[in-house]
This record gives C-alpha cells, sequence and structure tokens, in this order.
C-alpha cells in the first residue's frame, strides 16, 4: 500500500461505522440515548416523524456505507458496471434521505438555527445528488466528478456531526443545545469548503490516487 493511500484508511473507517450506526436504533431502545433523548415525547409519538426518521437514518447509513468506494479510480475501472450499479444505489438512497431529512428537520432540537442548518443540508444534499447524476447522464464525466466530491462531503456530515457533538459538549459549552446549534453548521460547512478546495485543485483527468 503506497503512503498517499494511507489517509482514506480512517475515511473509509468512519464512513463504515457511521454507515452501520442506525443498526442500533432496531437493536436497542435508542428513546434514552443519543439524539432522541433531546426529543419532545409528541414528537417520537409521530408515526409521521418517525417515518421520515427512519428513512432518513436508514438510507443516510446505505449512501454513507457504499458512497466512498465511489471514489476509487481502480475500482471503477475494473468494475464499471459495479460503479454504475452502486452509484444508482446510491442517488436512490440520498434522493430518499435528503427529502426525509429536509422533514425532520423542521422539528430539529435547538429552535431556528438548528432547523436552518440542517434544512440547508438538506436542500444542498439533494441538488448536488441531482447534478451528480444528470451531468453523468448527458456524459459530464469531470463535472460528475466534482458534483460528487460535494455531495459525499455533504453525506459525511454524518460522521463529522459525531465527531464534533461530544467534542464541543464536553470540552467547549458544555451543554448539549448550544453545542447542537453550533453542529447543525459545523458538521456541514468545513465538510464542502475542503470538497470545493480538492475540486479547485484537483487535474481535469484525475479524482482521486488512483490505488486505494
Amino acid at each position: 500500500m503506497k503512503l498517499k493511500n494511507l489517509p482514506w484508511i480512517p475515511f473509509a473507517f468512519f464512513a463504515i461505522a457511521i454507515g452501520l450506526y442506525p443498526l442500533l436504533y432496531f437493536l436497542i431502545d435508542m428513546r434514552s440515548n443519543g439524539l432522541l433523548q433531546s426529543k419532545p415525547k409528541a414528537i417520537l409519538d409521530s408515526s409521521i416523524w418517525n417515518t421520515a426518521f427512519y428513512i432518513h437514518i436508514i438510507f443516510g447509513g446505505i449512501a454513507l456505507l457504499i458512497g466512498w468506494t465511489q471514489f476509487s479510480a481502480r475500482l471503477r475501472m475494473r468494475y464499471l458496471n459495479i460503479h454504475r450499479f452502486i452509484g444508482k444505489i446510491y442517488v436512490i438512497a440520498v434522493t430518499l434521505s435528503s427529502v426525509a431529512g429536509l422533514y425532520i428537520a423542521f422539528f430539529a432540537t435547538g429552535g431556528l438555527v438548528c432547523v436552518l442548518g440542517f434544512g440547508s443540508l438538506a436542500i444542498l444534499w439533494l441538488i448536488s445528488n441531482i447534478k451528480a447524476y444528470s451531468t453523468i447522464r448527458q456524459g459530464h464525466v469531470s463535472q460528475h466528478q466534482n458534483w460528487m466530491i460535494c455531495n459525499y462531503a455533504l453525506t459525511f456530515a454524518a460522521v463529522t456531526l459525531r465527531i464534533w457533538l461530544p467534542l464541543l459538549s464536553a470540552f467547549v459549552f458544555h451543554d448539549f443545545i448550544p453545542a447542537y446549534r453550533v453542529v447543525s453548521w459545523f458538521c456541514w460547512v468545513p465538510n464542502l469548503i475542503i470538497a470545493i478546495i480538492i475540486i479547485n485543485n484537483r487535474k481535469e483527468t484525475v479524482l482521486i490516487p488512483q490505488q486505494i
């Protein structure tokens, strides 16, 4: 393994670990743990909210779990049909998760700041997903790759949220609500900035290192 490929190891690890995280909601009672702990009983008892919530976490988990593999030029060149098949699943997963995420954003803990933060994330996630799909359908490979970088950076917000939230809660704000308000933006804005930097610095014909 080349040294330049080492950063992909923790990247893939977090993507897989958090991608599988929704399984916990089917194995243990999460109402007394994690983010659900902050929700009022009226929301937790709502069948519409619960449907949207589970659509969001299940298909968001699938997108996170499989999306990172799409950036491997080696896999893409050797198994193009598999790349396309996974890509279709990814697009569907992001579409369902982002639409459901936009709905549940209106009920976000922390008030208007969190509603706007998570709502903006859901909208940009959906738009970049549509653009990634439409550009490849038109044969614009480089544009497709750029949009996919942006889109997966937003997908990866599921990881960065779970990194920043406990750190900010424990060491900066010493309280969940103010930390959550910051994280509603901080989980995805830096990701998107990094994605734009990567896009601006990438060569026209290279998306990532050729082998990972």
